[in-house]
């Protein structure tokens, strides 16, 4: 096997640099809506006008300083997804069939998040976000139909994300924020149908620096409109590519890949009906354009200095709407949550690989906020995705030739809680 043979048998490698999905059930492609428990019981609906806690850090600084005193926020949010693959044999299903479906790919994964917000005087008011707003963890069977171009992708995010906000007046406020994010990334795949058992690996990570900003408008007559954006996110991302088969050692190497996170631009409502009931909504697009092929270098060994073609991904731009509605109980401290949303995926059908098994979901959602008084609160949220049935329509050019033709099933739940503490 040649040298930029076995790399190329590898290019679904790269393709972790370029998509993941972050236990995939969250938002379109890789994004990760699941950033507070308390968003989580209104499908995060209208979260940059909601300011239902410290999480506005991140999801619209603008709302700071329009909340009183100061607050820090613990959240974490379990998902566990499922994703499952059936195909028929040759001539109308996989080349590969023969190894099996691959099992359940989905890995459940908790994404906990910290946030802090400080009232400061003259109307400014500043905060901190440490959360992961991207995300990937998928794991098919070592040996299964699609196991030359997937086997485990994992890709995580740290994002640090100080923020600072001015109130002009009572009607408007401002928002800014810098962040300061890692990524990780891991994928492997087998090699060669003849050694079903080899496989080679990528583990490659960056940092870089990105923007955020919004803007909340207060028409004091319940309604509050949030408008934010966050910049894309540019990463070279260096790692190695390893190979687990003493045949495939001498091909060990560093690499390096492009990749550009997209830019996420939201609009949300408020509107306050009663002094017990609030309903929220919201539209969100996200830049997933930026992804349309990638490249991966090899940086050492034979091939040094060689690009490596990848699958054509053409993602397409998404959008989310979410819909949801809050409700103060008679009980002190007691507020009831639901929520739906749709979000359409940027994966159009004849581009579906297994690292990014996506699709178009629907968010049905609840939650519960019990609050003492000023000083400390807790929530909790649950809500069910139902995932569309995904077409695979993969023709026989890949790393390995031979079809993946079937049909992707998938489904998650997702289960946060949070505990808030103001002063």
């Amino acid at each position: 096997m040649k040298a930029s043979a076995g790399i190329r048998a590898l290019s679904g490698v790269a393709l972790v640099l370029s998509i993941a999905w972050g236990a995939d059930a969250h938002a379109s492609g890789f994004q990760l809506f699941e950033q507070s428990a308390s968003g989580l019981g209104v499908a995060f609906a209208g979260m940059p006008a909601a300011s239902l806690d410290a999480s506005t850090v991140f999801w619209n600084p603008a709302a700071m300083s329009f909340m009183p005193g100061s607050e820090i926020a613990l959240s974490a949010d379990y998902i566990k997804p499922s994703f499952t693959f059936s195909s028929a044999a040759p001539p109308s299903g996989s080349t590969y069939a023969v190894f099996g479906n691959g099992g359940d790919a989905g890995v459940s994964s908790w994404i906990p998040a910290i946030y802090a917000r400080f009232s400061l005087p003259q109307g400014f008011a500043a905060g901190i976000a440490v959360n992961a707003p991207f995300g990937l963890s998928t794991h098919w069977q070592g040996e299964w139909a699609g196991m030359f171009r997937a086997i485990e992708s994992r890709i995580a995010t740290l994002n640090i994300n100080p923020t600072l906000s001015y109130s002009p007046s009572e009607f408007v406020s401002f928002g800014v924020g810098v962040s300061y994010q890692r990524l990780q990334a891991t994928l492997s795949n087998a090699l060669t149908p003849l050694i079903p058992t080899a496989q080679g690996r990528l583990d490659g990570s960056d940092w870089a620096w990105g923007w955020n900003a919004g803007v909340l408008f207060d028409f004091r007559q319940g309604t509050r409109l949030g408008v934010t954006y966050r910049a894309a996110i540019d990463y070279t991302v260096n790692g190695m590519l390893v190979f687990n088969n003493p045949a495939f050692a001498a091909l060990d190497s560093s690499a390096r890949a492009e990749l550009r996170l997209p830019q996420v631009a939201s609009v949300g409502l408020s509107h306050q009906f009663t002094p017990s009931l609030r309903a929220l909504l919201d539209y969100t697009w996200t830049g997933w354009n930026s992804v349309r092929t990638l490249a991966v270098q090899a940086t050492s060994g034979p091939e040094a200095g060689n690009d490596v073609e990848l699958d054509t991904l053409n993602f397409n731009n998404s959008w989310r709407v979410g819909a949801g509605i809050e409700y103060q109980t008679p009980m002190p401290g007691l507020l009831l949550r639901g929520g739906i949303a749709y979000d359409r995926s940027p994966v159009q059908d004849a581009y579906r690989t297994p690292n990014l098994p996506d699709n178009n979901r629907h968010w049905l959602a609840a939650g519960v906020r019990y609050a003492h008084g000023d000083s400390w609160s807790v929530d909790a949220g649950y809500a069910y995705l139902w995932i569309q049935d995904a077409p695979s329509e993969l023709g026989t050019l890949g790393p390995v030739p031979g079809t993946l033709i079937g049909t992707y099933h998938s489904h998650a739940s997702i289960l946060g809680a949070q505990a808030a503490l103001r002063f």
